[in-house]
């Protein structure tokens, strides 16, 4: 029938059945579907290599009969020009689809799940560490789609962090970064990943070891109450790592504070590491204040002492010492106990380092954990450092520390 207003209107879908179509003699191709429940909406519809296709228009109650007609003119010439108006049609409402969740699926999205779902099975100092420097060095794109983050950002803010003296830092973001984004696109929730194979700079190796004058002046300037005062000094005495001294708990001390075993899950290779503990660093965590209802020896305002940045600049400014950096302090433990004659081995174990002779075959065969001889080790560390703050010589002839038992 010719369709007008009037008669779409009074189009009823006959009893019994679901539906019904009536198509227009003015227009061809236009349609009208009418359901059991009285809805009427058009519909145009083209025949494309022998089947019939459907592409609704609207509700009839929101399109005027001529806009419909017009419309159905379009699809059509569409077909004549060789194009599919349904598939299109399909085509655009995947991609919007896709674009949705693109957009949903930041790159603060991406994180979350990532270090909930994948490093989970990592130490928490890692995981916290990959998720915080990622933040801190994409800042400004932490609320754009994780899938528009190409490599040019990447490479421009990576090359930022260096340009800034942070040469190591961006190495070490790059691999967070790529890690993160290689697990998306295994999850399907990315097709690409822009870290992967970035020309980074190398980093400098450190090998900055503090003299005899300038631990005294650091331990100097150190005097005071603060969790960073003695953590610094727990460093200076232990050569442990910074996350690890920082994150102590007074259940991982021994009762008599003689001895604290980091638990595997704070370890860095995810093993529990035993530190015999002198008298000098024992003598430091009787001075620290139990908060009962804190469990962490050195607290900041939310969990661990993290406040390192502006308490090191303090630090600095305080000391007079130069150049130097909070891990320098673990190199020059190592460099005192080699000086005092400690077998490299001792000084690896005491480390919880496993390169060099703990590495390879040796490191699988070799059981031995050395808790004796680290004890006689960070003793005689213990007392040197002590010595120097009283003003002795340095290290001068020094009769080797044997292996006891």
């Amino acid at each position: 029938m010719k369709l007008t207003q009037r008669k779409i209107e009074n189009l009823q879908c006959p009893a019994g059945r679901r539906d019904m179509m009536v198509f227009d003699d003015e227009q061809a191709g236009l349609g009208v579907r009418v359901t059991a429940s009285g809805g009427k909406s058009f519909l145009a519809q083209y025949t494309l290599a022998g089947a019939k296709r459907r592409v609704p228009l609207g509700s009839c109650s929101d399109i005027p009969l001529a806009k419909a007609r017009e419309a159905a003119r379009t699809i059509l010439g569409d077909v004549v020009k060789g194009r599919d108006p349904a598939a299109d049609r399909v085509q655009k409402a995947v991609e919007v689809k896709l674009k949705a969740a693109r957009d949903i699926l930041t790159l603060d999205a991406l994180l979350a799940p990532w270090a909930a779902l994948r490093l989970a099975d990592k130490r928490a100092s890692y995981a916290a560490e990959a998720v915080r420097a990622l933040r801190f060095a994409f800042s400004r794109q932490l609320t754009l789609p994780a899938a528009d983050i190409d490599r040019a950002v990447v490479v421009r803010v990576l090359d930022k962090l260096a340009s800034d003296g942070r040469v190591a830092m961006a190495s070490r973001t790059a691999a967070y970064g790529r890690a993160c984004y290689q697990w998306g696109v295994k999850r399907g929730a990315l097709q690409g990943n822009p870290f992967a194979d970035l020309p980074l700079a190398s980093a400098a190796k450190r090998e900055r070891v503090l003299a005899d004058a300038e631990l005294a002046a650091v331990w100097k300037a150190t005097e005071g109450p603060g969790p960073f005062n003695t953590i610094v000094r727990m460093l200076v005495l232990t050569g442990q790592r910074r996350e690890e001294v920082a994150g102590m708990t007074w259940a991982e001390l021994d009762g008599d504070l003689s001895s604290w075993t980091i638990p595997a899950s704070r370890a860095k290779y995810g093993v529990a590491h035993f530190v015999p503990l002198s008298a000098a660093a024992q003598a430091l965590l009787r001075g620290v204040a139990r908060q009962e209802d804190r469990e962490i020896v050195f607290p900041g305002l939310r969990g661990p002492f993290n406040g390192f940045g502006k308490a090191k600049s303090q630090l600095d400014e305080a000391s007079g010492v130069a150049d130097w950096r909070l891990h320098d302090l673990r190199r020059t433990a190592a460099t005192g106990l080699q000086r005092l004659g400690v077998r490299l081995e001792v000084t690896e174990a005491v480390l919880n380092h496993v390169s060099g002779s703990r590495a390879g075959i040796v490191g699988i065969y070799q059981r031995h954990d050395y808790a004796t001889e680290k004890r006689a080790a960070l003793a005689a560390w213990g007392e040197h450092v002590v010595g120097i703050l009283k003003g002795r010589e340095a290290i001068g002839n020094v009769t080797p520390l044997r292996r006891q038992g």
